[in-house]
């Protein structure tokens, strides 16, 4: 079996709130001060195109924050409806269950590089998913660097971000837990993947010992710690 990593979660006082009209900045407060998550492991065959992805998680009392860095090529976003197929766009994933049991259920937060969601909560991975309702997703809320559609697919190098802010109350009325404080502990893993663009791939942080590409495994998500400020 491959070893897991850990993750940590930094601690940051900003409580953006919609509506969000420009992008944070990936190298300045308060995301500067945290470590990032290299997604860096592979699944499958090694991609003849390999992403440069990273991410940066943080949270505070009512919700938890993510932005993520994707040096790319060959991207793609055509899926303009939530709760479609994004997975098969440029896309970034987050899944996460809110504590150390993943039996519990965990959810399943996947974006592409318009900001188009797909998010679903599963008790057991890849049966009976439950989708979060419009509203639900109204709340969360979306920065991005490139349009909503991609299409044609862009061939040329280019960097591209997206950063979110997901409240816990949206998550409540599907798995009970407590709202994080300083040491608490969530299981998750964070993957970047473009399955229909014309250089598919499917890369991870936490590894996953699979032959096939498959981000529902949540017994190989690894720990998010959540810290104080850096």
């Amino acid at each position: 079996m491959t070893e897991q990593r850990t993750g940590q979660l930094a601690r940051f006082d900003v409580r953006p709130t919609p509506p969000l009209e420009a992008m944070s900045n990936w190298d300045s407060s308060p995301w500067a001060s945290m470590p990032p998550l290299v997604i860096d492991n592979f699944m499958g065959e090694r991609p003849s195109h390999f992403p440069h992805a990273l991410a940066r998680l943080g949270w505070d009392d009512d919700a938890i924050y993510a932005i993520f860095s994707v040096d790319d090529q060959y991207v793609r976003a055509v899926c303009e409806s939530h709760q479609e197929s994004v997975c098969c766009d440029s896309c970034v994933e987050l899944f996460f269950a809110p504590g150390m049991d993943v039996s519990k259920g965990y959810f399943n937060l996947e974006i592409n590089c318009g900001s188009t969601m797909l998010f679903h909560f599963q008790k057991i991975p890849r049966q009976d998913g439950v989708a979060l309702t419009d509203e639900e997703l109204s709340r969360v809320v979306v920065n991005r660097t490139l349009p909503k559609v991609v299409d044609p697919e862009i061939n040329e190098p280019l960097t591209w971000f997206i950063e979110y802010r997901v409240p816990y109350e949206i998550l409540q009325p599907y798995l009970e837990f407590d709202v994080p404080q300083v040491g608490t502990r969530w299981r998750a893993n964070l993957y970047k993947c473009g399955d229909h663009t014309s250089h598919p791939h499917w890369l991870t942080w936490s590894p996953v010992d699979r032959p096939n590409p498959d981000f529902h495994v949540p017994e190989s998500f690894g720990i998010l710690t959540f810290a104080d400020t850096c």
